[in-house]
């Protein structure tokens, strides 16, 4: 059930796997096993970026590259699955950003780490207003050229930072981003609002989304903030007890009920549903996760469903 990353010729399985758990939250035997069982349900594209996870105590950053590019190697399956990876937010000689320097570096320890010698999707993994847009898309473009870089992608851009970029490269000939990385969930409809989202249709981006399960709240399996309280997990799930949390779970309910499935699956059902969507990224940390996930591949929500989600989701804060 491969589909086309918006116009570039690139073809993904309908999930990506979110490599952001590998070398955190999971050590790299569970992270072999649980990029495994993907693969074995379709998926082909595996998102990750150099800052995995230099935020855990004791790691440097390029954790979760480096456990990727030893699977690749162990499984020897580096020309079916692609690798998108991010720069931008590790620091390297104590900057962060877009710097053509600092690109040009984290690139090549990328590779390195992936144990590869390009990257599918390369992704200016958040803006940098500090940076002229022509001198990124210029460092940008040598690396496509190179070989490096098959396809460049940005997350986390406003959107006439993006309709910017995609104008100064295209008026210069130079490689542009063809893909697009936001945040999407029932939580966060209006991160990816309908004027970005015409941008990335209008010109053929495809569209890959990250938080669909909203740090887990989507998983139904946290229903009140006591559920949360003195866990590592309150600080990225207190936010979400609140009226738009109550109703969204009401609606994931009531719609797995009529399905028989589960407020997971419908969540990513309604993500895969909403239009210029290419693919969420899903993150797993044990295979009986991968598995219970899966089934949303192939779940079709109808309209009135759609409605009673999208509903849920505008309610107020």
């Amino acid at each position: 059930m491969a589909k086309l990353l918006g116009n570039t010729g690139l073809a993904i399985g309908p999930l990506v796997v979110g490599g952001n758990v590998f070398g955190w939250t999971i050590d790299e035997k569970r992270s072999f096993e649980v990029l495994d069982a993907f693969v074995a349900g379709g998926a082909t594209m595996i998102d990750t970026a150099d800052v995995y996870y230099a935020y855990a105590p004791g790691n440097v950053g390029g954790e979760s590259e480096t456990i990727i590019g030893r699977w690749m190697k162990a499984r020897g399956n580096r020309h079916k699955v692609q690798v998108a990876t991010k720069v931008g937010l590790l620091k390297i000689n104590g900057e962060t950003g877009l710097k053509p320097a600092l690109i040009e570096t984290a690139v090549e320890a990328s590779l390195r780490r992936l144990d590869t010698d390009y990257i599918d999707v390369y992704f200016a993994h958040s803006d940098d207003e500090d940076v002229p847009q022509e001198a990124v898309a210029r460092t940008f473009d040598r690396l496509v050229r190179s070989g490096k870089v098959r396809l460049l992608g940005a997350s986390n851009f406003r959107q006439d930072r993006l309709q910017a970029a995609l104008d100064i490269a295209e008026a210069s000939g130079l490689a542009g981003y063809s893909v697009y990385q936001p945040q999407l969930n029932l939580m966060a409809a209006g991160a990816f609002p309908p004027g970005l989202r015409d941008v990335c249709v209008g010109r053929g981006m495809g569209v890959i989304t990250f938080f669909a399960l909203a740090s887990g709240f989507l998983t139904g399996k946290y229903r009140q903030l006591e559920d949360v309280q003195g866990s590592h997990r309150h600080a990225a799930l207190g936010r979400y007890f609140n009226p738009r949390g109550e109703a969204v779970l009401a609606a994931l309910d009531s719609v797995a009920a009529q399905t028989g499935t589960t407020p997971a699956q419908i969540a990513l059902a309604w993500i895969m549903a909403t239009p210029g969507v290419t693919a969420p990224i899903v993150s797993a940390t044990s295979v009986a996760q991968v598995e219970s996930l899966l089934p949303a591949v192939t779940l079709r929500l109808d309209p009135a469903q759609m409605r009673i989600l999208d509903a849920a989701a505008k309610t107020p804060v």
